[in-house]
């Protein structure tokens, strides 16, 4: 059977590493001694306490395990084995709308690191299908659940 790969970069990979340390190390001990404290409130079929504490430790496993997942099958993005100006995984992407010429600027990430707010798109989204491969000069038309986008791509830059 073959796993998932996750593709990310080296920096993605060490934000998800430090999350592991930090739900291993910090949150498991927290969980445990809420666990505690509620059980010596007495009856737990009617503790909301405890039953809140199981909850929050089942999410928190459930977190360890996938990261530790990500992790093993983790695929490092090096764009170096890509030409500077086309549009690949790890790079910084700046194009305009056409025809009102509203500047975006994304770096494609894989969706274990994608963070929309930060401005990293998942390769899988539909904006970064549309980029990648393209290079600078190149006009797209993307392919969005809210319609298409027509787009020039005006920079390509490393993330």
């Amino acid at each position: 059977m073959n796993e998932k790969t996750y593709p990310m970069t080296l920096e993605g990979k060490a934000k998800i590493e430090a999350e592991l340390e930090e739900l291993k190390v910090v949150k498991r001990k927290e969980i445990v001694e809420r666990i505690k404290i509620a059980r010596s409130y007495g009856d737990l079929s009617e503790n909301s306490e405890y039953e809140s504490a199981k909850d929050e430790q089942a999410f928190v496993e459930g977190r360890i395990s996938t990261l530790e997942k990500m992790i093993r099958f983790a695929e490092i993005i090096d764009d170096n084995d890509v030409e500077k100006d086309i549009a690949s995984l790890g790079r910084k992407v700046t194009f305009i709308e056409l025809p009102d010429g509203e500047e975006e600027t994304y770096t494609i990430v894989g969706s274990a690191e994608a963070d929309p707010i930060e401005g990293k798109i998942s390769n899988d989204s539909p904006i970064a299908k549309g980029l990648i491969g393209k290079k600078i000069g190149d006009e797209v038309i993307i392919s969005t659940p809210g319609g298409d986008m027509s787009v020039k791509i005006t920079d390509v830059q490393s993330a």
